[in-house]
């Protein structure tokens, strides 16, 4: 049975958070501390962080950080603040989803298990590993579409990488030069979005009647398949 991790310090809050996801079937544990948490996580069994930015005794921004200094564990934010600049932040820090206060429990319980559903996809450093349309040969830094190989460059070959090693979660455009660029040298945003112009074109004409590269407008890019 999966293992979702609540950190939250509002007991109502939790409360609410926790019956919610026990009653779809899901277990679920809660820390009120920020510095439980990373602790937790590394005793393993964990599958999803439900992560409130306002903790009691260190911010849940901090918390994220630490934890994506050694576990690619799904992190979904809870926070009362919906300022952009504090979702820009969440998610170049490495936050899988953003939730802003008050919310839907039931709401809550649908992201999570979206992404259960993307970290069971399969490994992510599988040689070879099929995602939707997508097939990336790691090994041989191909992906293809519906079977058919895709001619990328370099960068379109790393974005797109980039983007399906964590399908459906939103990539600021600095998250893909981390993973797409070695240095500085093309490191502006507008070359991010000139290659991300290539791949739809490259993608349209293999077929794809919709653009699966979505923009999230102040945030990045997210792959949807």
């Amino acid at each position: 049975m999966p293992l979702i991790l609540i950190a939250e310090d509002e007991p109502a809050i939790a409360d609410a958070v926790l019956y919610a996801l026990r009653s779809e079937g899901l277990d679920a544990e809660h820390c009120l501390l920020g510095r439980e948490i990373a602790p937790r996580v590394r005793q393993g069994g964990v599958d999803v962080v439900v992560l409130d930015v306002g903790l009691p005794d260190r911010s849940g921004f901090d918390v994220c950080r630490e934890l994506r200094g050694f576990s690619e564990v799904p992190v979904i934010f809870l926070t009362a603040r919906n300022d952009e600049i504090d979702r820009v932040l969440g998610l170049e820090l490495g936050a899988d989803d953003y939730m802003a206060k008050p919310f839907s429990p039931r709401e809550l319980v649908a992201r999570v298990r979206a992404r259960l559903r993307r970290s069971q996809a399969g490994p992510a450093d599988a040689k070879e590993q099929a995602q939707g349309d997508f097939e990336l040969d790691r090994e041989g830094h191909r992906i293809r579409f519906r079977g058919n190989a895709l001619e990328l460059t370099r960068y379109e070959y790393m974005l797109l990488a980039a983007l399906l090693h964590r399908p459906g979660a939103i990539l600021s455009r600095a998250q893909l030069m981390d993973r797409g660029w070695d240095s500085d040298a093309d490191s502006a945003d507008r070359t991010v979005d000139t290659h991300i112009k290539t791949l739809r074109a490259k993608l349209r004409a293999a077929g794809a009647e919709n653009d699966p590269i979505r923009t999230h407008r102040g945030l990045g890019y997210a792959l949807e398949i």
